[in-house]
């Protein structure tokens, strides 16, 4: 077994306790049919190899298991919390082994939660430099596009800033921070190897690439920041990404993947995941010029 897990270049992976079941993923998309609130709890659910949902009905929170620790990728809501914490046990997992947080995005609905994580497990919380401030405070940056219409969050202290391209610093998983910002400053897509068995998988969990915003706030008036948005949605396709996830579960289709309703691999899903949000900016520009 060590010999075949060699030869795919992954090492074994941290596994759950003997006495844990993980959920299948029908049983989440029952769970959450109908139901898609931010902070609506939802069952865990095994994705592939070391990487697990822990997270809402509405709201992606990710577990992976590392020979060097747990790390939890975004927060939810602070509401969402006792359930996060609650299905990392169901597991078989313990919460104060969890190492690391990361996030996508600055929006309460995504790390809304991470301050009472990171005092429930007294995990080092690693961003991207864009992403400080926000994340800190608790309040979006003056850039960010849904600044008038975000909600504000319970601030959480960033241990360490993290550069784009940059490891995390974990044995044998190769998780990566890349710089995607466009649906904020700040926004971080995150990549990973993940193995089941002799079955090894590049796991991309790409940030939202929704061109949403206040109603005061026009891409067209801010040609730099479209700019660095359509530098990301030229970057999305480039990652490796065998198995997408995103920050809504919706947006990537993940319950239907998980219950096996729909191809849980595909390694053109980066590509049209960018693609289409090329087209809704498109349609945005247009909306705003067409408006003037």
């Amino acid at each position: 077994m060590l010999a075949a897990l060699a030869l795919t270049g992954c090492a074994p992976q941290a596994a759950p306790a003997p006495a844990a079941m993980a959920p299948t993923g029908k049983a989440l998309a029952i769970a959450c049919e109908g139901r898609d609130g931010w902070s609506d709890p939802a069952p865990p659910a095994k994705i592939h190899g070391n990487t697990y949902y822990v997270g809402t009905c509405g709201i992606t929170v990710l577990l992976i298991a590392t020979p060097d620790g747990l790390v939890l990728i975004d927060g939810a809501t602070e509401k969402a919390v006792p359930g996060i914490l609650a299905n990392i046990r169901a597991l078989g997992f313990d919460p104060k082994n969890v190492r690391y947080l990361l996030a996508s995005h600055e929006h309460d609905d995504h790390v809304g939660g991470l301050a009472a994580l990171q005092a429930a497990t007294g995990a080092k919380l690693l961003a991207r430099r864009e992403a400080v401030a926000a994340l800190t405070s608790g309040t979006p940056d003056a850039t960010d596009p849904q600044r008038e219409i975000a909600n504000p969050f319970a601030g959480a202290t960033v241990s360490r800033t993290i550069g784009d391209g940059e490891a995390v610093g974990l044995r044998d998983i190769g998780l990566t921070a890349h710089a995607t910002p466009g649906h904020t400053p700040g926004s971080t897509s995150w990549t990973w190897r993940s193995c089941e068995g002799g079955d090894c998988r590049s796991i991309a969990y790409v940030d939202s690439l929704t061109a949403i915003s206040g109603d005061a706030y026009r891409f067209t008036d801010h040609p730099d920041y479209v700019a660095t948005f359509r530098a990301t949605l030229a970057k999305v396709p480039t990652l490796p990404c065998d198995l997408l996830i995103t920050p809504h579960p919706s947006a990537s289709n993940l319950f239907a993947r998980l219950a096996g309703d729909a191809r849980l691999v595909d390694a053109d899903a980066c590509h049209f995941y960018a693609a289409g949000a090329v087209k809704r900016l498109d349609e945005r520009l247009a909306k705003e010029t067409a408006a003037q």
